[in-house]
């Protein structure tokens, strides 16, 4: 699990400043004869959930590592709130794909979703009661309260998504980056992320979802980006058929 909580920056958003601004940004990987984005720029305003679409092998990932300060880009900037990739952890949660996650880990469901609080603590304070509180209110918000103790090995699937979810919903970030949240998940659980998203925008969080799921687009989505060869093919607010996403 990436977690890098040491150096802790709390900069204040500018006013009036995006949640996110990308500007031709390139990024890639060593090893690998041409970088996986080439040149991309978009622009979220804060309050929308937007929706990344694109074939496997867009740059989709890609696009949120670099953003989330994962991946450092060859080119380009990245502004959050009008400040620097790193100035301010706590304003950004990543939600990376089920399969990155090592979910033989020993730990809880409770600790694994805890650790989203250390983005506030750093590494030498403990997590407080508060802390604890916070954890089993996001675990009620995502239907897992009743399997706290229970290790995260022994989680289903949907289990496993809502508990990614929770860590993220614990940061009490303004901007989320998820990757595929809604992959290989069970209806319920797609019902209880899609409610817990649709209420972050409501209090004014933005959202940039990396998804496959083109059924909903149009009723759950603000804004939809189609990445397509590592550059961004269409930007749409109408939302339009996208094809090849």
């Amino acid at each position: 699990m990436n977690l890098f909580y040491g150096h802790r920056r709390y900069a204040e958003m500018i006013p009036d400043a995006p949640a996110l601004a990308i500007d031709r940004l390139t990024a890639g990987y060593p090893g690998l004869p041409a970088p996986v984005l080439r040149e991309v720029s978009l622009e979220l305003p804060p309050g929308v959930r937007a929706a990344l679409l694109g074939p496997n092998g867009s740059g989709k990932s890609t696009l949120l590592k670099a953003v989330a300060g994962l991946l450092h880009p060859s080119s380009g900037t990245i502004l959050i709130y009008g400040r620097p990739v790193g100035a301010c952890h706590h304003r950004v949660a990543y939600l990376p794909q089920r399969g990155d996650v090592d979910w033989r880990f020993p730990v809880t469901l409770e600790r694994m979703v805890l650790a989203g609080r250390y983005v506030h603590l750093g590494w030498l304070r403990r997590p407080g009661e508060e802390d604890r509180a916070r954890v089993r209110a996001v675990l009620v918000k995502v239907g897992l309260e009743q399997l706290a103790g229970r290790q995260i090995s022994q989680l289903s699937g949907g289990q496993q998504q809502r508990a990614l979810l929770a860590r993220a919903l614990v940061q009490e970030a303004d901007l989320l980056l998820l990757d595929e949240p809604l992959s290989a998940v069970d209806v319920a659980s797609r019902r209880i992320i899609d409610e817990a998203l649709n209420e972050l925008r409501d209090q004014g969080k933005t959202i940039l979802m990396a998804t496959h799921h083109l059924d909903r687009i149009h009723e759950d989505f603000d804004l939809a980006f189609l990445l397509h060869d590592g550059a961004l093919r269409q930007v749409s607010r109408t939302l339009p058929i996208l094809e090849g996403a």
